[in-house]
């Protein structure tokens, strides 16, 4: 049992859900298998936050990079998204969750982005956890929208008069808390431009265990590892303490 307190509760965890392959591979089973078994957790994962009353969460689901992978794996991949899409919304509705997908959406088919549409106004008007899937989706990608938003919104602005709060405006999830908590699994320890201007002050935890392994116990010890930091956000020491 978690022994941190509400005020020390992450407001916004991020996940970067990392070895599907490798847990498949170390059970000599194709890498979709890992994937098929990643969502499972992604199930698991969801539910211990709303129970947490974790305010959102983000899951970096599949990048801009990912295109990359061999051209079958992404076919699988698009096709369990739309799957999940088709299953999983009203499940998620029925227990007052929020989806939102963030990344730029014209490079999914017709399908799949009008199930998109579809599942976020189903259930936008939610008030539980929202959850965030990031589908092609990049830090920096997301950090040029962003300008460009700005620039649009602001015709007759000098770009010199473009500042942090201009930028925080327009980038994705800008009406949630920034993530206070990110978690990877799979052992690697980098962010993989995942939410780089969100994350700027965000605790990092970095666990070894593979993605299909991670649930509630997971969940609960990065955020006991995480209340037992002190974020200063530039101040010292003192100063947190003092307050």
């Amino acid at each position: 049992m978690s022994e941190s307190t509400a005020a020390q509760i992450p407001k916004h965890i991020a996940i970067i859900m990392d070895g599907n392959g490798r847990w498949a591979k170390k059970r000599f089973l194709p890498r979709f298998i890992g994937h098929q078994k990643g969502l499972n957790a992604v199930k698991r994962v969801i539910t211990h936050c709303a129970k947490r009353q974790i305010q959102a969460l983000t899951l970096f689901a599949f990048s801009t990079e990912n295109w990359r992978r061999p051209e079958d794996e992404v076919n699988k991949l698009m096709a369990m998204f739309l799957a999940a899409l088709q299953k999983e919304v009203k499940k998620l509705h029925d227990n007052n969750v929020q989806l939102r997908i963030i990344g730029e959406r014209s490079a999914f088919s017709e399908q799949i982005q009008q199930h998109i549409a579809q599942a976020e106004a189903l259930t936008e008007k939610n008030t539980g956890l929202v959850l965030n899937i990031a589908a092609n989706y990049g830090g920096q990608w997301d950090v040029i929208e962003a300008v460009k938003a700005w620039v649009k919104n602001n015709p007759h602005k000098s770009i010199d008069e473009l500042s942090v709060e201009g930028v925080n405006q327009h980038i994705a999830n800008a009406d949630l808390p920034l993530p206070d908590l990110l978690i990877r699994t799979g052992g690697e320890q980098r962010i993989s431009n995942f939410l780089i201007w969100q994350m700027a002050y965000s605790e990092l935890y970095f666990t070894p265990a593979l993605w299909p392994d991670f649930g509630a116990e997971q969940i609960d010890q990065a955020i006991d590892s995480y209340a037992a930091r002190e974020r200063r956000f530039g101040k010292t020491s003192e100063q947190v303490q003092s307050c």
